[in-house]
């Protein structure tokens, strides 16, 4: 079985691939949140920075905290919210605070790049203030993230033995029954799911193509493991499937799966 490992370790690559959407998808996840300014705030995968800068933006943070296990995507993390927060290094089953400490813990698009989601959702829950509140977003990748799933449903018609490489298959957490039940198990209370929409508009189909030749996440570094004559037969297959109108654009859906819960019964800000 192939087990293609995943690349993550530049920034501007899985910006120009995923980030442009993250950002639309993180604003609608603020707006469903919904809390007050001045808060403390803890991004766990924060990749590059695309929820901290909405944060900053529509949250007004009194404190937010970052932290990811890539130096890349630190380095344009950083960059990005230019002097604004604090930036670590580390992993969610570690995470670098003291018990109690933040109001808001979140976690944009990463949930199911965790190694265990138990410990991961108790070590949030650990960190979180006794009225914290805890959330988490991410691509609906069986369903509708369109933009990836014309990609995966025509590598499977070419290559069926490919399947288990597809993040739908892959991530199974990414599903409102099973986030929800993780959720639940860890203890969390008031727990709440939505799906977030947002439309993606390439250009042209290059738009389209062009970002996954970058190596950086699960269907690039796929596409990057293929022959010349392979990518070009699945640029070929997709090039015709997608719904290209007249004028070149290519409009499709892309839904997240947004879920929320309190870490302790008392809760005084939402």
């Amino acid at each position: 079985m192939n087990k293609l490992k995943d690349s993550w370790n530049e920034g501007d690559p899985y910006e120009y691939f995923m980030g442009r959407w993250s950002k639309l998808v993180a604003r609608e996840f603020l707006a469903w949140l919904k809390v007050p300014e001045n808060l403390t705030w803890l991004d766990i995968g924060c990749g590059t920075g695309v929820l901290g800068e909405a944060i900053f933006t529509y949250s007004k943070p009194k404190q937010l905290f970052s932290i990811d296990p890539s130096e890349g995507f630190l380095a344009r993390a950083k960059a990005r919210l230019n002097g604004k927060g604090e930036f670590m290094l580390g992993h969610v089953s570690e995470l670098p605070f003291e018990n109690d400490v933040f109001n808001i813990v979140v976690s944009g698009l990463a949930l199911n790049f965790f190694e265990d989601i138990s410990s991961s959702l108790a070590e949030m829950k650990r960190v979180s203030k006794s009225n914290g509140l805890i959330s988490a977003y991410v691509w609906d990748y069986s369903g509708r993230i369109d933009l990836l799933r014309y990609f995966w449903d025509t590598v499977i018609s070419i290559d069926p033995q490919s399947h288990h490489l597809d993040e739908g298959v892959r991530f199974p957490i990414c599903n409102s029954e099973n986030l929800e039940k993780a959720f639940i198990k860890a203890g969390l209370t008031d727990v709440t799911v939505t799906t977030l929409d947002i439309v993606t508009v390439f250009n042209d189909f290059e738009d389209y193509w062009n970002p996954f030749l970058g190596g950086q996440g699960p269907a690039p570094s796929y596409l990057a493991s293929l022959s010349e004559d392979s990518k070009e037969e699945l640029r070929n297959r997709i090039f015709n499937k997608l719904p290209i109108e007249s004028n070149g654009l290519i409009k499709l859906l892309g839904r997240a799966i947004a879920i929320k819960g309190k870490s302790k019964e008392i809760n005084n800000f939402t």
